[in-house]
This record gives C-alpha cells, structure tokens and sequence, in this order.
C-alpha cells in the first residue's frame, strides 16, 4: 500500500499498456481556435450564394479553396448585445467585447469595465488542468489596456476579445519570440535524452506492477473498499494521462529543434501573423494548450496596408459610404487576412493525426464582431469555421440561419463540444442546430 501512496510523485512513470486498454488509443484531443478581424467585412464578397454543399467561396473566401471540404460558412447569425441598446456610439469596442461573451460592455473608459467570461475561458477553466497552459492568447497588434479607445469606452474592450472573468482582460502577447520561451522555453538535447531514457527505465516496472497487483486485490475486498481501489485507479490514470501529453510533447522536440527562435516581432505584419500562427498550431501539435484566441488586429484599428496596394487606414475605409473605390480597398483587406488564416488551416490540414489530420481534430472560428463597417451592424456577422471537431462538425457546407439567431448560441455548441458545462453564454437561447449535419 506505500507503493501504491508513493506513485503520485511518480508523474514520469507511465504503462503505455493502459492507454490502449482504455480504449483511447486512436483518439485525439479536440482544441479550439477563435481568429477575430475589426472593422466588419465587405459582405457581398464573402457571402456564398448558394446554400448547402453545393456552394462557391466568393472573393473574400477564395484562398480557402484546397480546405473548401473543412469549412462550414455561417449566415445569419447576430450579435445583440454589440448594439447600443440605449448606450450611445462605440459599436467598435462593443463589437469586440461582446465577440466572446454574448456580453454587452460596460460603457467606461476608467477603471471599472465589465464584460463578461469568454467562450475560451469556460473552456479552459473546464479543460486548461489537462495541458501546461490552459489557453493561449495572441494579437499581431498591441494596445492599451486602459483609457478610451472608443467613444467613451475603455481600450481593455477594443483591444481583447479573452475575458477570465467579467472585469479581467485575458492580456494577449503580441512577440513571437516570447510566445516561443512562454510556450517552450530553454530545451536542451542531452537533458531530453536523458530524462526521456530514465522515462522508459521505469515503464514496466512500478506501474505495471502497480496495476497487476491491484487487479488481484480487487477479487478479495469488500465492496467499500472496491470503490477506494478503483478511485486510486481513477487518480493514477489521470496521472497517466498527463504524462501522456507530457511525452507527446518530448515527442515533437525534433519539430522544436526544427523551429528557429523568432527574433521578435517582424517588420512584415504579414509575416508577423503566420509567424504567431505557426506558434499556435505548434503549440496545439505538441498539446501544451487546446484553447487559442488570436486578434490579427485589435477593433477600430487604423493600420494601412501598403504592401497590397492599399496606402489609407482600414478604420478610415471602413466607412465607405458605399464609395466603389472604398468598398474594393475594403475587399482586399479582408482577401489579405482571409489567406493569412488560409495559410494556417491549410498547415493544420497538412499535419497527420492517426487517420486524419490536425484540422479535423479542431474548431477554428473566424469572424468579425461588425458585419458593415460603414453601418456598424452587428446582425449576419461573417463567420466560419474551420475543421471536423472530432465529428461534432459537418463541414463543407454554407449554412443560413434565421434572421437574429444568437451568435451566443453557436458559442455554447462550441463549449460543449469541448466537453465544458455550462448552460448559457451571454444572450445565448439554446445550442445552435445544424451543425452536425
């Protein structure tokens, strides 16, 4: 029995032979992914006309094309806690708040700002104990946390869409490089070697032994104490598990020896964001977090975007007016950040897992919390998402839903997609049908 009290401290030693007895041996994890652009969407160049399978990627949507079959776009959907609802201008920090949380903001520029929890953060607070970071937060743009930012609303709003809490900001990190030493840190070869090595020197020994010999004391004791042996069975296997993902993990040290350290922050936004991106898929690759959010830029941002031929500011440009001029510059922004998030589904796509790949065993959202940046409506957002979610996703499909469907719905089906409880989100009615085919 002091064998069996001591195996806790054990968390290096781990049967391989119990993964496959319970059954788990082909399964992966599911992660989820939510990827926010501001200043809404020239809809007419993202919105499919057809519905169903049997549907064309428009403009905007177009470099999804080789990942058509892993996407599901969603029409139809709105925000209404993004509206004013008696609270004046700021549709854009509104927007941004309320993107995850299902939550109307706070209209407050000083220190008391209130959104609420996000869908990321249900999720990590049900999930994070099974990985070394419960979630991952990155922008390709910094900002404020505080002071106004939009028409009397504090920048925390236009600059975070991950909220731990209703009054705490998930901060997001913006540097590649200490995304890398969060997420990695210092490996050094020899000492994985060695610890990998001293790993297997005790498989097959203290756990098996453990195991064997309590199989054999479950046919002598009593029923009170079958429940006591089968909780400590319980906890071990939950040891199991984790050393399981921590060994994963080791596994893909040739992928992180493979990975240059990044210097910094690019000069080149594009690069910037693919740079955070593969951090991300890299980070779900070597199962150190299954929740991300990524902002590629923050709400109302001002960037221009010279590199494609678009010299003004997007904010500037959002409010086109209906000017042809305008709405094409608007188009080729949303071109731009539609194939930064093509490049990394299409990685995702591209890295195998059992029978599948990465991407089928993920969610990833992306979208806008402002469907016309001129109108700053926040009804038929333009959304998808990316992957088969461990089967709870049909994807290839253009899906409309009835007008003023709560987008807070399709966040709850996403939390309970990744095994998290909760029974609403925001101004969520119920889960979201349909996307289970």
């Amino acid at each position: 029995m002091g064998t069996l009290m001591a195996l806790p401290a054990l968390e290096s030693a781990t049967p391989a032979g119990l993964r496959a007895a319970s059954g788990d041996e082909n399964e992966f994890p599911l992660r989820m992914a939510y990827m926010f652009v501001p200043n809404g969407i020239h809809m007419p160049d993202w919105t499919p006309s057809a519905e169903g399978s049997n549907f064309e990627l428009p403009k905007i949507l177009n470099s999804l094309e080789p990942i058509k079959r892993d996407l599901t776009v969603l029409t139809g959907l709105t925000h209404d806690k993004g509206r004013a609802n008696g609270d004046g201008a700021g549709d854009h920090a509104r927007s941004s708040g309320v993107f995850l949380t299902g939550v109307q903001p706070l209209k407050s520029e000083g220190a008391e700002i209130r959104a609420g929890i996000s869908a990321d953060q249900i999720v990590a607070k049900a999930v994070g104990h099974q990985t070394r970071f419960a979630s991952l937060e990155l922008g390709a743009e910094s900002g404020r946390q505080s002071g106004k930012c939009d028409s009397g609303y504090s920048c925390a709003y236009s600059n975070n869409i991950s909220w731990r809490d209703a009054s705490t900001p998930m901060s997001k990190e913006v540097n590649p490089r200490l995304v890398f030493e969060r997420l990695f840190g210092n490996r050094i070869q020899s000492q994985e070697k060695e610890s990998q090595a001293r790993r297997k020197s005790l498989r097959g020994s203290i756990l098996d032994f453990v195991m064997e010999d309590a199989h054999r004391l479950e046919k002598r004791i009593g029923y009170k104490d079958k429940q006591k042996l089968n909780e400590y069975l319980t906890a071990v296997r939950e040891i199991e598990q984790r050393v399981e993902r921590s060994d994963r993990e080791k596994d893909h040290a040739d992928h992180l020896l493979d990975f240059e350290v990044p210097e910094g922050i690019p000069s080149s936004y594009e690069e910037h964001i693919k740079l955070l991106g593969d951090l991300m898929i890299l980070a779900f690759q070597a199962d150190v977090t299954r929740v991300a959010t990524f902002m590629l830029a923050n709400e109302g941002s001002n960037r221009s975007y010279r590199p494609i031929g678009v010299n003004e500011g997007h904010h500037s440009l959002s409010h086109h007016q209906n000017d042809p001029v305008k709405l094409a510059k608007i188009s080729e922004i949303n071109t731009f950040h539609v194939r930064q998030a093509s490049y990394m589904l299409q990685k995702m796509k591209s890295i195998p897992e059992g029978d599948g790949s990465l991407l089928d065993h993920c969610m990833v959202l992306y979208g806008a919390g402002i469907s016309d940046g001129n109108r700053h409506n926040n009804e038929n957002l333009p959304l998808f998402i990316a992957g088969k979610g461990n089967g709870c996703i049909r994807p290839g499909r253009h899906i409309r839903y009835e007008f003023e469907t709560p987008m807070s719905n399709l966040l709850l089906s996403m939390i309970h997609h990744m095994g998290a409880k909760a029974d609403r989100l925001g101004d969520s009615t119920g889960l979201l049908r349909g996307l289970e085919g």
